[in-house]
């Protein structure tokens, strides 16, 4: 684990405004830097970045956070991971947080071994790349390509983008070719052998190539760093015949840097344009990846040769809260995309469902048709639970048959049911006179009977739990304390004035508890003081601290002070108008019980609060 004082050093000394400029045009406004927000499509700029804390707010998607959960967000990393990456650029070694030297000696041994394989794999990918470039046999694979559309020499940005991208290569015949060059580089054998690059010979001594006679295409992760490879098989460049004893496609074994349930191919390609969209499409094959790259579709990926897993959802859930299943209209398609509702229901991504025409596949459509008729398809993608309907539904049978209809009705209430999102319970209506519409079903009796099957497996109640909306005035005069504690964020310093300090004790709640926290940010070390004050705010009042702190609206310290004691003011009237009716119903029952020194007492109350509200006491 990363010792909380590496974390801390690298909080104060990355510049947030630099890191944050690589990627977003920031201008100044006030004591913030504002500009269009990456983690969502916008035209006006709402992204807010304030330097003097170290902290970022978006006031339309509502993305927060430190310099850490910026590049973690950017770039779909773990925490470690981005902490590393900041350590790396600060120039700063990161101190592990272990009892025993020995487990830190362990952590940095595991960490250079592991730079090791990506440094061989990163070698090996450039080979590859090599080889399709000037091999003799690469032909096979060239002639692939442009049988895709996709000639290496095509000067079209796209196709060369898309090609330097997923670092297409190519792995020529013969048993060795790799084993050989990696020797000449120093490459020990057991590194080669560990990623999955060579194997050992069942007879005898040495090793062979894993890869021979395939296209070959990198698979990269989150961070950039080659992790194994995918290569597609060709025809055999003598004879032109296919080995059909093989897979079309072989992945790389799993290894200590690569875990195929774990990897999305195509995310790091495919990350920015998924952020930008909004959404991930996830296609079966990874040619239909580099195919869709080449035709300007960029934010596409896919599993490597597996089930959808619920890794690889929460993976692009890092990066969009949507996907759709671009699927082959076939049984297989229909199968995949069934298999992938529950990984994504785990993992809280948002699945629609695209299938293309029987017969062919995403690089098919879209090199035989366009770009522009995918989007179509894409576009007009069903809900995973309006497919899965009318999958079901779509099954042959006799409509007339009662028994029939009846389990229809069973499978698709049984499908409703399992849904989590609790407004799929309160359309039982709606969903019932749809099966009845699909169904041929017309007379009222067995409408009405419909209906209460599809209630009866859904479990509808009679509660709505819908919530009476906040009245305007309600929602104002909460405003006042928040705007209070708003002036504390802007400026923590006026805390230190008596009259701020006095005005503090109209405060009550979670404001209260707030603006006495806010001492924590007259720290020296302010951006660690930012997280740990942030970290103590109860939800609603935690999403207003990270606003304000990202997005200052005073410029002025005594500009604050001011707003804060005129808003401590206006607190004490508005409490006092409450309190008062009450209070002159408390003095007619004591004159009514003949209880003076009650009157007294109420009476004396009432001008001590009446003082408060003119001066503040």
């Amino acid at each position: 684990m990363i010792s909380r004082e590496t974390i801390s050093q690298i909080r104060e000394r990355s510049d947030i405004a630099a890191i944050v400029g690589e990627t977003v045009k920031l201008t100044r406004r006030g004591r913030h830097l504002v500009g269009l927000c990456p983690f969502h499509k916008e035209k006006t700029p709402s992204f807010h970045v304030t330097p003097e804390n170290g902290r970022f707010y978006c006031f339309g998607c509502h993305e927060h956070g430190s310099v850490i959960d910026f590049l973690m967000k950017l770039e779909g990393l773990e925490f470690t991971e981005a902490v590393r990456e900041l350590a790396d650029r600060l120039g700063l070694e990161v101190e592990e947080d272990h009892a025993a030297g020995a487990g830190v000696a362990g952590v940095r041994a595991a960490k250079r071994a592991a730079q090791d394989l990506y440094g061989v794999l990163t070698l090996a990918a450039s080979w590859f790349e090599r080889q399709l470039r000037e091999h003799a046999h690469a032909r096979v694979a060239r002639e692939e390509l442009a049988r895709r559309g996709m000639k290496p020499e095509t000067p079209t940005d796209l196709v060369a983008d898309a090609l330097q991208a997923f670092r297409v290569g190519y792995a020529p015949p013969g048993w060795d070719n790799l084993a050989s060059w990696l020797r000449t580089q120093g490459i020990s054998p057991a590194a080669a052998e560990s990623v999955g690059l060579i194997a050992p010979r069942k007879s005898g001594s040495g090793h062979y190539d894993f890869f021979r006679n395939r296209l070959m295409f990198a698979i990269v992760d989150v961070q950039g760093r080659v992790v194994g490879f995918s290569g597609r098989i060709l025809p055999d460049p003598e004879t032109g015949l296919v080995d059909k004893n093989t897979g079309k496609y072989v992945n790389s074994p799993e290894s200590p840097v690569y875990r195929k349930g774990q990897t999305v191919f195509g995310l790091f390609q495919a990350r920015q344009a998924i952020r930008q969209k909004d959404e991930a499409i996830v296609v079966e094959g990874n040619f239909d990846v580099v195919s869709l790259h080449a035709r300007g579709v960029r934010n596409v990926v896919a599993p490597l040769g597996t089930a959808f897993t619920e890794q690889q959802a929460r993976l692009i859930k890092r990066f969009a809260p949507r996907t759709v299943l671009l699927f082959d209209g076939d049984a297989a398609g229909l199968e995949a995309a069934r298999k992938s509702r529950e990984p994504c229901r785990q993992a809280g991504l948002d699945a629609r469902v695209a299938l293309l025409p029987k017969g062919l596949d995403p690089d098919d459509f879209v090199r035989t048709r366009g770009a522009e008729p995918l989007g179509h398809v894409i576009a007009a993608a069903k809900g995973m639970l309006e497919f899965l309907i009318d999958v079901e539904l779509d099954k042959g049978f006799a409509r007339r048959d009662a028994r029939e209809q009846a389990a229809r009705v069973r499978a698709v209430a049984q499908i409703l049911a399992s849904e989590d999102d609790p407004t799929v319970r309160a359309m039982a209506k709606r969903y019932a006179d749809s099966l009845a519409a699909r169904l041929g079903v017309t007379d009222a009796g067995t409408l009405r009977s419909l209906e209460q099957v599809v209630k009866r497996e859904l479990g509808v109640g009679e509660s709505s739990g819908v919530r009476r909306p906040r009245a305007r005035s309600e929602a104002r005069e909460e405003s006042v304390p928040l705007d209070m504690l708003g002036c504390l964020l802007d400026f923590p310093d006026i805390l230190l004035e008596p009259e701020v300090q006095e005005a503090m004790s109209h405060l009550e709640g979670g404001i209260a508890l707030a603006a006495g926290l806010a001492h924590n940010l007259l720290d020296k070390n302010k951006s660690e003081a930012v997280e740990s004050f942030l970290a103590q705010l109860p939800p609603p009042i935690h999403e207003f601290a990270a606003q304000r702190l990202a997005s200052p609206r005073h410029t002025d310290a005594d500009q604050a002070r001011l707003e804060f004691v005129e808003n401590a003011q206006k607190l004490i009237h508005r409490n006092a108008s409450r309190e008062q009716p009450l209070v002159v119903e408390q003095i007619s029952r004591a004159d009514a019980q003949g209880d003076e020194a009650r009157q007294v007492e109420l009476l004396l109350e009432m001008a001590r609060r009446s003082k408060e509200r003119r001066g503040l006491g």
